[in-house]
């Protein structure tokens, strides 16, 4: 059987979820909606579900017509069909600095509930404002992974690496003045931060720091599954 499904204009990787535990995700951006609707009508009959990112308004709404179960959420830009087929232990906290910065929370946010996280919200958080963050120092601390959000300089997620014992997962956003430089500026912040167990996905990039959590949960979920399989 072969591996992939080619549709012409798009080999459809059939097999991923087999190698890595999710299906392939559809990059919205760049493609018709006729060229997604056939992505994912296989996917759909392989799998059982589909998620499409970076997918617009007007592309969703003729998609909804023709998968009736789908949803859509307008603040992500992600378009759902079917839902996680396990629920890992331990909660991801998606963090950001801002209002501005919501779409790409929220992109990781959705992104790992469908992925079978827990997720928790903490927004506007961010470091202009100190004391809104640290009235949230317990539930921090209490999260098994925490993903950062934040434009401007990027500080957030050096912080919050001060805080916790746990792996941080930071993003940086193409929101600022001038001199952020779209979101180099808060990228490179985050890459050459002294906060120890902190790593960096690219500007923008909710999706990477999603899938990234939950492999770090399903990891934990297989180790425990087979410590209790030798008890």
């Amino acid at each position: 059987m072969s591996k992939f499904e080619d549709l012409g204009f798009s080999k459809v990787d059939i097999d991923r979820e087999r190698r890595t535990g999710y299906p392939e995700v559809i990059y919205g951006e760049g493609k018709t909606t006729e060229q997604i609707g056939l992505i994912m009508g296989k996917l759909i009959e392989m799998h059982g579900k589909v998620m499409v990112t970076r997918l617009s308004e007007e592309k969703a709404a003729l998609l909804l017509e023709q998968f009736h179960s789908a949803r859509y959420d307008a603040v992500s830009r992600i378009l759902l069909f079917g839902s996680a087929s396990r629920q890992y232990r331990g909660e991801v906290m998606v963090m950001c600095a801002g209002t501005s910065d919501l779409p790409v929370a929220e992109e990781a946010a959705v992104t790992a509930e469908w992925m079978g996280c827990k997720v928790k919200r903490l927004y506007d958080v961010g470091v202009a404002g100190i004391d809104r963050l640290l009235a949230y120092r317990e539930e921090i601390t209490n999260a098994s992974v925490l993903i950062v959000v934040a434009g401007m300089e990027g500080a957030l997620p050096s912080v919050v690496g001060g805080l916790v014992r746990r792996p941080v997962i930071a993003v940086p956003t193409s929101v600022g003045y001038g001199a952020h430089l779209q979101g180099l500026t808060p990228l490179l912040g985050m890459l050459t931060s002294c906060a120890s167990g902190m790593s960096v996905v690219n500007i923008d990039n909710g999706f990477g720091a999603a899938y990234q959590a939950a492999l770090i949960l399903q990891l934990v979920s297989e180790e425990e599954n087979h410590e209790g399989s030798l008890s």
